[in-house]
């Protein structure tokens, strides 16, 4: 009887003894399990997907400065000389305008000590006439031999009296340089306007080509992997991966 119970206990210990292994052997898989996949997920980490550009952004800030279009389609190697030209053209425009008020300020300072004539909000065709005619006489007599009697100038201040022909040719050039400068500002706001748009349509095109190149790299993987580990059995891994 005493054989049977010692057996009965030893049989026991050594049951306990293989489920407590069994138990730490499973925590120590689970542990290694849990660890191996932080592993495997921290190194295949996820990437920002490069993401399609829009034409429509491109447009836009091509229109606000040349070249942010082809800056914004990672091609800014174009789009440097849009902008290099706004730059030049801008100082062109500023130029202009601070040369051609300059002059009109000359040109009407000028007429008002020499021919006694205020040309302060006066027209252009009026200013041109007295850059014309050495007199409001002499013009008001040319229009009568023409019988344009409407055209003539009968007001006060519309007098004017030079007294050498070199001082009215002295303020015809001055007032000749104002207006082609005034008229060359034109010019310049004219070729901003271009600018923006010949920037613009290279930016489409540029975004086009990055959107084009995104799309012939979209591919996939699909590749197995066994894993063989000590503390467990014998694995297959299926991976399929996609790139857009």
């Amino acid at each position: 009887m005493k054989k049977i119970i010692s057996l009965v206990v030893l049989i026991s210990s050594i049951v306990i003894a293989q489920t407590e292994s069994t138990i730490q052997l499973s925590e120590i898989s689970k542990k290694l399990i849990k660890e191996n996949l932080s592993q495997e997920f921290n190194s295949n980490s996820f990437q920002e997907i490069p993401k399609k550009k829009s034409p429509g952004l491109a447009i836009i800030y091509s229109l606000i400065l040349p070249g942010m279009g082809e800056l914004y389609a990672d091609s800014y190697s174009s789009g440097k000389y849009f902008t290099i030209a706004d730059g030049i053209l801008w100082g062109t425009y500023a130029g202009l305008n601070i040369y051609g008020n300059n002059q009109k300020d000359n040109y009407i300072a000028f007429a008002k000590v020499n021919a006694g004539i205020n040309l302060e909000g006066k027209e252009s065709d009026f200013i041109a006439n007295v850059g014309i005619y050495i007199s409001s006489e002499e013009y008001n007599r040319v229009q009568e031999l023409n019988r344009n009697f409407e055209r003539t100038y009968n007001s006060p201040n519309q007098f004017w009296q030079w007294q050498s022909n070199d001082q009215r040719k002295e303020f015809r050039n001055m007032w000749s340089s104002s207006e082609s400068a005034f008229n060359n500002v034109r010019f310049v706001a004219g070729a901003l306007v271009l600018n923006r748009i010949i920037s613009a349509i290279n930016a489409v095109r540029l975004v086009s080509a990055y959107n084009k190149n995104l799309q012939q790299e979209i591919g996939w993987n699909l590749y197995f992997n066994v894993e063989n580990k000590i503390t467990l059995p014998q694995t297959l891994t299926l991976n399929f991966s996609t790139k857009f």
